[in-house]
C-alpha cells in the first residue's frame, strides 16, 4: 500500500460539503508519513479544506492506471496550517518544486484500507496483460510522443 501511494502520488480525495454534496478532487502531492498516516500538501484546494474543517471524514483512492489496481483509504483528516510546529515537522516529507507553495498539510489517519481491482481480473486477465494493453492504449492517445519502456 505504501508503494502505490509513493509511486502514484496522485490520489483522488473524496469529502462532503456541509449540505452533503460530494466533492472529489485530485491531489498530486501525497506522501506516506508512517504506517497509519498519509498526507497531501494543500496548494489550491479551498473547497476540500473547507469541507474537511466542517467534517474531517475523508476517503482517498490511488490506482495504477496500467495494471488497474490500487487502494482506497478511509479515515479522518487534520488540516495543519503553515506556521504551526507540526507543519514544519511534516514539510520535509514533501519534495519537489511544489513544496514551497504548500499552504497547509492535510494529515490523514487511515482507519480502513481496501484493495481496488479492475473487473478485467475477474475475466482471467493477468497483470502483465493489462499493463501491456493499457500501456499500448496510452501510447495510442499520444501518437506523436515517443515513450521509452
Amino acid at each position: 500500500m505504501k508503494r502505490i501511494v509513493e509511486e502514484q502520488r496522485l490520489g483522488f480525495v473524496a469529502t462532503a460539503a456541509p449540505d452533503g454534496t460530494p466533492n472529489v478532487s485530485p491531489k498530486g502531492t501525497f506522501v506516506v508519513i508512517d504506517d497509519v498516516t498519509i498526507a497531501f500538501g494543500e496548494i489550491r484546494s479551498p473547497g476540500t479544506i473547507s469541507n474537511l474543517r466542517d467534517n474531517p471524514r475523508i476517503e482517498v483512492n490511488f490506482v495504477d492506471p496500467f495494471v488497474r489496481k490500487g487502494y482506497r483509504f478511509a479515515g479522518t483528516a487534520r488540516v495543519i496550517s503553515r506556521g504551526a510546529d507540526e507543519f514544519d515537522m511534516l514539510l520535509p516529507h514533501f519534495r519537489g518544486a511544489l513544496a514551497g507553495r504548500i499552504r497547509a498539510i492535510v494529515a490523514i489517519n487511515v482507519r480502513k484500507a481496501l484493495p481496488l481491482t479492475s473487473p478485467s481480473y475477474d475475466d482471467g486477465h493477468s497483470e502483465f496483460e493489462l499493463r501491456r494493453l493499457w500501456t499500448a492504449r496510452f501510447r495510442n492517445l499520444q501518437p506523436n510522443e515517443r515513450f521509452e519502456e
